[in-house]
């Protein structure tokens, strides 16, 4: 198995039935072999009644399902240690960079012998914009400041939602991820940081749908106490 491409579903009755058929049709057009691994986080709208009722009629895809919303975090970290691949690559529910874009991932860690690659939509390249209020548009800005400057330094961008890993980079990082929830993508760069990985960035274009399932400004001060304790958890707990 060349690449597995994990997908953390949550509450996304309103789209999925679109991404499953896309994954499906971009899953046939591949000349490696691929397995896609969709995990729904405790939906408590009918995705997962949706995904089900899809994979009767078509089981090219695998399904992992619990009860209990976990978060993000935690919903990628049970797809990827679950995954087989020699490249592990994750990406949101509503698709929002395309699946194209899941080449150019792969070949930069295939190819190019990268450890990591990740979106950046800060890139100049990148084609990226979503009307958000000002709360939500001030948390984010403030978010940034804080991760880039005293924790993972010179990174504008930690929160895009499609990263690539190399097996053996995914199961060291993610065998020791601790965050459950958003800010899991503020340890994932922390940690191949610190494990000084070789860590390529790419500029992403919008093709989702701008529907959000999350509510950024409310999870802030969770995302915050998050990141704060990843010092202490590697210093001083040494937890990693």
């Amino acid at each position: 198995m060349k690449l597995s491409l994990v997908i953390p579903i949550f509450n996304a009755e309103s789209f999925i039935l679109g991404t499953l058929n896309s994954l499906v049709e971009w899953k046939k057009n591949r000349d490696y072999q691929v397995e896609v691994i969709l995990v729904n986080d405790g939906s408590t709208d009918v995705t997962n009644s949706i995904v089900e009722d899809f994979l009767k009629k078509d089981n090219s895809l695998k399904f992992i399902s619990y009860s209990l919303n976990q978060g993000k975090g935690h919903a990628i970290k049970t797809g990827m240690m679950t995954a087989i691949g020699e490249f592990r690559i994750f990406t949101d529910a509503d698709l929002p960079y395309g699946l194209n874009i899941i080449d150019k991932v792969l070949y930069n860690l295939e190819f190019k012998e990268f450890d990591v690659c990740i979106g950046n939509r800060k890139s100049p390249e990148s084609e990226y914009f979503i009307k958000m209020s000002f709360l939500r548009k001030l948390s984010s800005k403030l978010f940034t400041i804080l991760i880039s400057r005293y924790v993972v330094t010179g990174v504008n961008d930690t929160q895009c939602g499609l990263k690539g890993f190399k097996a053996d980079i995914a199961d060291k990082i993610f065998s020791k991820l601790q965050i459950k929830g958003f800010a899991f993508d503020v340890e994932i760069l922390y940690l191949s940081y610190k494990y000084e990985l070789d860590i390529k960035r790419i500029a992403v274009t919008f093709e989702g749908n701008n529907l959000s399932t999350i509510s950024l400004f409310k999870t802030s001060t969770t995302m915050l106490w998050d990141v704060l304790c990843l010092p202490i958890r590697y210093h001083f707990l040494k937890k990693y």
